[in-house]
């Protein structure tokens, strides 16, 4: 059915299942450049990024240019695996990006993002829709699959194992904070978000204060991202990544501090995201926007050591 717009009225308890064991990233081991300084279809500060990993494509997502941010107005850049630019959209009304994911369906790229986004600037639902270089999209068109995943969150971000070919849903529930479901891709690309493989409160974690950024998943282990830019922070790094166990709920390793790019000017987390190479190797990435007012640029860093 398209377009399609699917609202469930199941009440979702918080369950714990058991996702397959799978290898942790290491958090303490040193990060790598994929690049650095590389320019974006606007100007404005990174917020997060993510990989359609079949397709081989990188898309970043940045506040539009003098938009507002309680519009949730977007603008998403294609980029090749060098930084180059070679696309973009834009989408008004959509949300903040704090994450966001990407689906291979054969050659073409589709997007899932917050939508609808409240009086902050943050999603109310989730969208799945076609990436296609040079247009615009509102969050009334029609072209949008729209998705309430747990019908009493009032917010929603979202990210995609690329590996597992899972959906991972950050949501918030007034009262109780921030919480994470897991689904099968193909599951929730259907509409069935019914029957979420784990489903849990995301635990209070301690850190240097820093905002947080960005999350990915990969297997059985959440990955988080906090972190102030230099302007806030006076020229120190609070930047901090931490693992949980999705199948407890559990905080396994961290908050740990990177100080990838730690000499970018302005230097503020922006962003996760997990990538499988053509050779097999599975790598962590993080995001730092850098650059002055005017003129932000895009960092992309990993991680490819790993635990079990």
């Amino acid at each position: 059915m398209h377009p399609l717009t699917l609202f469930l009225s199941i009440s979702l308890p918080l369950t714990l299942a058991q996702l397959p064991s799978s290898p942790r990233f290491d958090l303490t081991k040193p990060s790598y450049d994929l690049f650095r300084h590389k320019t974006l279809h606007d100007s404005t500060v990174q917020q997060s990024f993510t990989f359609d990993n079949t397709n081989a494509r990188l898309f970043v997502s940045q506040r539009r240019n003098g938009a507002d941010s309680s519009l949730g107005n977007l603008c998403i850049t294609q980029l090749d695996f060098s930084g180059n630019q070679v696309g973009y959209m834009h989408l008004t009304g959509f949300g903040h990006g704090v994450s966001f994911g990407a689906q291979a369906v054969g050659t073409s790229t589709y997007l899932w993002t917050e939508v609808d986004a409240n009086s902050n600037g943050y999603g109310t639902r989730l969208a799945r829709f076609k990436f296609t270089s040079g247009t615009s999209l509102s969050a009334s068109s029609p072209t949008l699959q729209k998705f309430k995943p747990i019908p009493a969150a009032t917010e929603f971000t979202c990210s995609i194992d690329p590996v597992n070919n899972r959906l991972i849903v950050r949501y918030h529930l007034s009262g109780s904070g921030k919480h994470m479901a897991v689904y099968t891709l193909a599951a929730a690309t259907a509409g069935d978000f019914s029957s979420p493989l784990v489903n849990f409160k995301i635990p209070t974690i301690t850190t240097l204060g820093g905002a947080f950024q960005g999350y990915a998943a990969h297997g059985r282990h959440l990955y988080l991202l906090w972190g102030d830019s230099y302007d806030v922070t006076g020229g120190g790094v609070n930047s901090q990544v931490a693992t949980v166990d999705m199948n407890t709920g559990l905080l396994v390793q961290g908050p740990t501090l990177t100080k990838a790019g730690e000499s970018l000017v302005f230097r503020e987390a922006e962003g996760m995201a997990v990538y499988r190479t053509a050779a097999g190797q599975t790598r962590l990435f993080l995001g730092f926007a850098s650059g002055v007012a005017g003129d932000r640029r895009s960092n992309l860093f990993f991680k490819n050591a790993t635990i079990g």
